[in-house]
């Protein structure tokens, strides 16, 4: 009776990951649904990567940080919005993981950008902090970044490979070009780039950043962030960012393609 017993709760388990696969599968194709990419321009010539994951934070339910009728959901998307047209006018494929104001699960959006080959992963927010005091713009890159791993892998996230060591130097390279146009564009005092293990720049295989507006708690930052002008501004620097980042990075990638002929 026992191996009996052994049999059917091992059967029961397989059951029971093989339903989490089939739920996790039909909330991504919702997900998916509502993220579909939009027709772009052609790319001129293949670079660094062929496309551009903007991540609105928050949605639906989730309004993230709040300030009054102002609710940080709104803001990421509207700034997500303007990039997107931005990066458009350049010829680069962007897309994004809600078009509108729907709830994305974070495992939701890493596995839609972990089924995205050649990209890079851009996730928009904006801060709130105890103090009213605390005013300006920082970008984050993950102080541990998943690898690569197997299609099984980009479904459940309990699969994936272990986190790496150290951070992902293109996420570094990435933050740190946003961050520069951002300071640059709006005058916002720079908080710098740092390391932060937020879920969805960690748990993606591509480079990855995510950046901070302005904080929903400093009157002043709110006073610019209803701005069109500001907001502009904003998705200029971001976009300027990441245009940056693609030229330096196909500056570098034929200089690391280069061999010694002598070591064949």
């Amino acid at each position: 009776m026992k191996p009996l017993r052994n049999i059917l709760a091992l059967s029961g388990l397989l059951l029971m990951m093989a339903s989490f696969v089939w739920m996790q599968f039909r909330q991504t194709e919702r997900a998916k649904s509502g993220a579909e990419p939009k027709p772009a321009q052609p790319l001129a010539a293949a670079g660094p990567f062929a496309v551009v994951i903007l991540d609105p934070g928050h949605g639906g339910q989730d309004s993230g940080a709040m300030c009054g009728g102002l609710l940080e959901k709104d803001l990421t998307l509207d700034v997500a919005r303007r990039i997107d047209r931005l990066l458009d006018s350049e010829g680069i494929a962007t897309l994004m993981t809600r078009l509108g104001d729907t709830y994305v699960s974070l495992a939701d959006r890493a596995a839609f950008a972990n089924r995205i080959r050649n990209c890079i992963f851009v996730s928009i927010h904006f801060n709130e902090g105890n103090k009213p005091v605390a005013s300006g713009v920082e970008t984050y890159y993950a102080s541990h970044q998943i690898a690569a791993g197997s299609s099984l892998a980009s479904w459940l996230p309990f699969l994936w490979r272990p986190l790496s060591d150290s951070p992902n130097p293109e996420s570094q390279r990435l933050a740190g070009s946003i961050q520069e146009a951002l300071v640059a564009r709006t005058r916002a005092i720079d908080r710098g780039t740092q390391p932060g293990q937020f879920f969805v720049i960690a748990n993606v295989t591509s480079p990855a950043a995510l950046i901070e507006g302005g904080f929903l708690t400093n009157k002043e930052d709110i006073s610019k962030l209803v701005s069109e002008d500001y907001r502009d501004q904003i998705a200029a620097a971001v976009a300027d960012g990441i245009l940056r980042y693609r030229d330096a990075t196909g500056r570098r990638k034929p200089t690391l393609a280069v061999t010694d002929p002598g070591k064949r």
